[in-house]
């Protein structure tokens, strides 16, 4: 079992940055690859990036590639987002994943409850 708590959402000019925090509880966090996904008002819930178990391999969603960064501090139990170049696009629910190396909502076993993101042009 993994419970996640993410923060680090806010409101932001566009071109600015932000980096999203997702505090993973448990033993196992190492084994767990994990994910972020957005969700605007009234769209689809959407992968923005994920990153394996160990780290090594990461994955972008194309709107948020060269800008997007997810990576992992394995003493903290956290993956981070670093966002940079914000977008008045990017405004929406970040969510923290857990569970599978995958673009797919379906694949993923453990969800966090969501941090806002707002950018304004």
């Amino acid at each position: 079992q993994v419970q996640l708590v993410e923060s680090g959402g806010g409101l932001v000019q566009s071109g600015g940055s932000l980096r999203l925090s997702c505090a993973a509880s448990g033993r196992t966090f190492s084994s767990y690859p994990m994910a972020w996904f957005r969700q605007a008002p009234g769209k689809a819930r959407e992968f923005v990036a994920s990153i394996s178990s160990g780290g090594g391999s990461t994955y972008y969603t194309n709107s948020v590639e060269g800008r997007f960064a997810i990576f992992r501090d394995f003493t903290k139990n956290t993956v981070h987002l670093q966002m940079n170049s914000l977008k008045p696009e990017d405004t929406a629910i970040y969510y923290c994943a857990a569970g599978a190396f995958s673009a797919r909502v379906t694949a993923y076993d453990y969800w966090g409850q969501g941090t806002q993101v707002t950018v304004s042009s």
